[in-house]
C-alpha cells in the first residue's frame, strides 16, 4: 500500500497544486482515477480520504488534489487561509490545474509500473463535476468521466441586474462560509473570466460532444445542486448513465469533519457504483 499526501505539483498559475496519491504498490498497471473537489472544497474535506481508500482497495490508483486557488496553502491545505487566492480563482484556472495534474501523473516515472496511463478516469464533485466534464470533452487521455452532485451550468450561478452591476462597481463581493465563519471574497475577474470564455465553459456543449462513457450520480435530496441538473446532463448525452441515490444530500450525507471510520450508506453507494463503472469486470 502506498499513500503519499501533499505532493507539490507545479501548475501554470504561480501557486502549487497539492496532490495525494493512493494505490497498491504491486507493479500491476491499474486504472487511474483523478478526483476534483467542488466550490469551497478541498481534497481532505470530510470523508474524501475514506473514499480514496475504497478505490485503493479496489486496485485503482486514486489521485485527489487541491485546485491551486482553492484558498488552501502548503502549510494549511485544509480550509481557507489564503482568501486572496480564493477570490482570484476562476474556471479556466481550474481547467489548467486539472491538466497539470494529468500531465504530472502521466509523466511520472515512479508511477508508471503501477499506472495504466491509457486508462485515465475523472471524477468531479459539484463544481468540480462541471470542470471534469469540460476536460473529458477535450482531453483524449480521459477514457471515462463520472460526476457526483454536478452542476450543469456555470452561468446560471452568477448574479444578474443590479447585483451584477454592484459587483462590477465594487470589484469584489463576499460569500459567507457558515462553517468557518469567514467572509470569502470573489473578485469581479471571476465573472469576467467566465464571460470571456463562455463557449469554452459551456457544459451542455461539452456533454453533447462526449465520445466516452459518462456516469452521472446525484442525490435525490440534494439541496445545493438540485436533481434537475443531473437530469439535464443525462438528457444531453443519450449514452450517459444516470444513478440517483435515494435520500442523499449534496455530499451523500457526509460532512466536515467526518470522524466515523466508515462511509455513510449513501456515499458508499456512490463509490461502489463508480468503481463498478470504471472496472465493470
Amino acid at each position: 500500500m502506498n499513500i503519499t499526501k501533499n505532493i507539490i505539483v507545479s501548475g501554470i498559475h504561480q501557486k502549487p497544486i497539492l496532490t495525494d496519491v493512493f494505490y497498491l504498490k504491486n507493479h500491476i498497471k491499474k486504472p487511474v482515477v483523478i478526483f476534483a473537489h467542488g466550490y469551497k472544497g478541498y481534497k481532505d474535506w470530510g470523508a474524501w480520504n475514506l473514499v480514496a481508500n475504497q478505490f485503493l482497495k479496489s486496485n485503482l490508483v486514486f489521485v485527489k488534489f487541491n485546485f491551486s486557488h482553492n484558498g488552501g496553502t502548503i502549510e494549511k491545505p485544509i480550509d481557507f487561509s489564503d482568501l486572496e487566492a480564493f477570490g482570484n480563482n476562476n474556471f479556466t484556472k481550474e481547467l489548467d490545474d486539472l491538466q497539470s495534474v494529468i500531465q504530472w501523473i502521466t509523466q511520472n516515472d515512479a508511477l508508471k509500473v503501477d499506472c495504466d496511463f491509457d486508462n485515465i478516469n475523472l471524477i468531479g464533485h459539484s463544481r468540480g463535476g462541471g470542470i471534469v466534464l469540460l476536460k473529458a470533452a477535450s482531453e483524449p487521455l480521459v477514457k471515462k468521466v463520472i460526476t457526483w452532485s454536478s452542476v450543469s451550468d456555470f452561468g446560471m450561478r452568477f448574479p444578474t441586474g443590479d447585483a451584477l452591476k454592484k459587483w462590477q462597481k465594487d470589484g469584489v463581493t463576499y460569500i459567507d462560509n457558515a462553517r468557518t465563519h469567514q467572509k470569502m471574497p470573489l473578485y469581479f475577474q471571476f465573472y469576467q473570466n467566465f464571460n470571456e470564455n463562455r463557449d469554452k465553459l459551456n457544459i451542455c456543449s461539452a456533454v453533447k460532444g462526449l465520445k466516452i462513457p459518462q456516469l452521472i450520480i446525484h442525490g435525490t435530496a440534494d439541496e445545493t445542486v438540485k436533481p434537475f441538473e443531473a437530469e439535464n446532463l443525462h438528457k444531453w448525452n443519450d449514452n450517459s448513465e444516470l444513478f440517483m441515490v435515494d435520500h442523499a444530500n449534496h455530499t451523500f450525507n457526509s460532512s466536515q469533519p467526518w470522524q466515523d471510520l466508515k462511509l455513510p450508506n449513501e456515499l458508499e453507494k456512490a463509490v461502489a457504483k463508480t468503481i463498478n463503472f470504471i472496472t465493470p469486470n
